[in-house]
């Protein structure tokens, strides 16, 4: 819903009807018209729409995948599964979408192939079977028409991001891709022998909730198995929350939801995409980097990440932005606050933040500058993003970033010079990157957010021949491959191994879909160490508020042993415990729903594969019991023990402590109460803990997180 601020009575002009996965409409009304409207009998609720913003080939051999064996056998490869990518568009012509070899269109698909801007029904092929496109909320919400010079008015992918999501999640096999010889090696989508369907919700501000709203309701209409969104706004109530409603309707028909934990960290707090019935993927990084050595003029050197392809540096002059220009911008090098008198011909550092970290190059480059390091601070951590620089560029770490601050501007004349050194394989991983948003969840804090974390820093794959690798209009370099990091590019892995998972088990709900991913996610990286936080200053280990329940494996979760399924009615009787009202229940279930007043519901027996417990800061011996259930899809006879690590200040005790199943399908319940010990705590401090279901080779993990409120 889009209001005017104008009074006079235009007649409201309808943008959308929404029929399949919720009921509901999208226009554009004056306040006036909003007021009627909310006078109207049966009238639940008008939600204003907002931006949302994007989130934005070694991944499947880091997750275990190999051709010819387990989940991408050619037997389990051969179902159709169809994936709805939400997103920027797509570019048709690039080879991941090619449909060499695969069979007919499954039957099921409903969907078309809309005509627009540089974009024919003969762009789509059996591979690429469904394009539409999306923009009457955007352009209501921004006032104007979209500008064509600039972008597609049609499927067709003007920012890449779009591209880029759609081959992670199911691009088809290529051989020999890399970026500028960096990288090289087999592309490859989670599940690449998967349709894609892409519906073109973003454009160059974003992405309005109208036409998101319209895109799910319609793929799911269409007939896609599992939905794909690397995007998201910041975390609101989930009746106020339009991905949220429209995700619910999704899951209820059976569809799988993943959706990016948003870009927002490491602050806590900050995830987004925190409905219980979403995936919420964090992001993290592969064992695979691209270092550079920074070497100073008092012999310190220190590594750094780039993919400029270029020769190395002489030992040059280093100057500091903020010394290398009169304008306060400049130590952030943003677009004409550099004087060239002071950076010609020098190496300049560059604080991140505020512009792109490409741009920062340019501006260099124009200013007359023969280099840049990129400089982060210390809530940025040691994350390292490779860009493909126009010029001999790289980024530190916030250790190595104080050490270049305080050199070059305590020597009387500093020095720097920096090489490139390639593509490198066996780094410890993975790490948790310091921009992936944070729990617990401001929104629903009795379920741990988010759910998992996979690969999302400098992932390679598909992009447009026509946009430049760094988004520079001055760079004319075109690339069949980029590398980006985000969130966007962890929750499309896991879109695709979902799909995966979807063909080799087409019996199992979302719900026991998202409890395999979760239970079967490790926490320990390649070197048997727990997983690490580049943003962490005092703990270098990440908590489940950063990876969830770890990182996906998909080879362990297409055999879990157990699974926590969750139908409508619990989700509905989740949002009854924590008091929301039948009219803003109603606006999810898209029917009635009476909360029971007979039964004491609580948020924590939402029968989650994860325990987030809620306690007040003096509450000491104050205790809770949640109960679950758990589904045997393993083998037929089995007994499985439980194993404990208690959080501290908690004892965890449960009852039975052995579940004896002896066929498949078998449900068995189980109860867990945590008593919190020790003392008064300090508000908001949390501790973390986990229960494991031990039988034989199977150990269903589920994470616990204490938080003092």
């Amino acid at each position: 819903m889009q209001e005017d601020d104008e009074e006079d009575i235009l007649a409201p002009q309808l943008l959308y009807t929404y029929e399949t996965s919720m009921f509901g409409f999208a226009v554009h009304l004056s306040k006036k018209h909003l007021k009627y409207l909310n006078q109207v009998d049966g009238f639940l609720s008008a939600i204003p729409d907002e931006l949302s913003t994007l989130h934005t080939t070694y991944s499947p051999h880091f997750l275990g995948l190999r051709n010819g064996r387990s989940l991408w056998s050619a037997s389990n490869l051969a179902t159709d599964v169809i994936i709805g990518v939400l997103d920027s568009g797509i570019w048709p012509e690039h080879i991941s979408f090619q449909d060499s070899g695969m069979s007919p269109v499954p039957s099921h698909w409903k969907g078309v192939c809309e005509k627009g801007t540089k974009f024919s029904s003969s762009n789509c092929n059996k591979k690429l079977i469904g394009a539409r496109t999306y923009y009457k909320g955007y352009e209501k919400f921004f006032g104007k028409k979209i500008n064509e010079t600039v972008d597609y008015l049609s499927p067709r992918d003007s920012e890449g991001h779009g591209t880029h999501t759609a081959s992670t999640a199911a691009g088809r096999v290529v051989k020999n891709a890399n970026l500028f010889g960096q990288a090289r090696g087999t592309a490859s989508g989670m599940r690449y022998t998967s349709r894609i369907a892409v519906y073109k919700v973003c454009w160059s501000s974003g992405c309005t909730n109208a036409d998101v709203l319209a895109a799910m309701d319609q793929a799911v209409s269409d007939g896609v198995d599992v939905l794909s969104l690397s995007l998201g706004s910041i975390p609101k109530p989930f009746y106020s929350d339009s991905i949220a409603i429209a995700s619910f309707g999704a899951t209820k028909k059976g569809v799988f939801v993943a959706c990016s934990a948003g870009n927002s960290g490491p602050f806590p707090s900050t995830v987004g995409n925190g409905a219980p019935w979403i995936t919420t993927v964090a992001a993290s990084s592969t064992d695979r980097s691209f270092p550079t050595k920074v070497k100073l003029g008092n012999g310190k050197t220190f590594e750094g990440s780039s993919l400029y392809q270029g020769k190395k540096t002489n030992q040059l002059p280093l100057v500091y932005g903020k010394s290398a220009g009169a304008k306060k911008e400049a130590q952030y090098c943003i677009g004409g606050s550099l004087d060239p008198k002071l950076v010609h011909g020098k190496i300049v550092a560059c604080e991140r933040g505020i512009n792109g970290r490409t741009e920062k190059g340019e501006e260099v480059k124009v200013a007359g500058g023969a280099g840049m390091i990129l400089l982060n601070n210390e809530y940025q951590g040691e994350e390292l993003f490779a860009d493909p620089h126009i010029l001999p560029a790289t980024s530190l770490g916030a250790s190595a970033s104080k050490t270049i601050r305080s050199y070059s501007q305590s020597v009387k004349k500093p020095t720097a010079s920096i090489s490139f050194m390639g593509t490198r394989f066996g780094d410890p991983a993975p790490v948790m990157a310091a921009f992936s948003s944070r729990g617990p969840s401001l929104v629903g804090p009795d379920v741990i957010k988010p759910d998992v974390t996979a690969p999302g820093v400098n992932i390679l794959a598909a992009w447009p021949s026509k946009i430049s690798p760094s988004f520079l209009m001055s760079d004319k370099r075109k690339v069949l491959f980029n590398i980006l990091s985000g969130t966007s590019m962890s929750c499309p892995h896991v879109s695709g191994i979902a799909a995966l998972l979807k063909s080799f088990h087409k019996d199992w709900s979302p719900a026991a879909i998202k409890s395999a991913l979760m239970t079967t996610a490790y926490t320990l990286n390649n070197k048997g160490a727990p997983i690490s936080d580049m943003a962490s200053d005092n703990s270098p280990f990440a908590t489940p508020f950063a990876f969830g329940s770890g990182h996906v494996n998909p080879v362990n979760a297409s055999d879990p042993g157990l699974v926590y399924d969750i139908s409508t009615k619990d989700y509905l009787n989740y949002l009854c415990s924590i008091n929301y009202t039948s009219s803003q229940i109603a606006l999810l279930s898209r029917g009635k729903f009476v909360c029971s007043k007979k039964t004491l519901l609580q948020a924590g027996n939402l029968n989650y594969p994860s325990f987030s417990v809620l306690f007040g800061r003096s509450a000491s011996n104050a205790s809770v019991t949640y109960r679950r259930v758990v589904t045997n899809v393993g083998n037929p006879q089995s007994a499985y023990a439980v194993k404990l690590e208690q959080p501290n200040g908690v004892s965890v005790t449960v009852e039975p402590r052995k579940l004896k199943f002896e066929k498949v399908g078998q449900k068995l319940s189980y109860k867990v109460t945590f008593l919190s010990i020790g003392g008064a705590r300090v508000a908001g401090t949390s501790s973390f803990g986990s229960l494991v279901w031990v039988s034989g080779k199977y150990k269903v993990r589920s994470p616990m997180a204490v938080t003092w409120k």
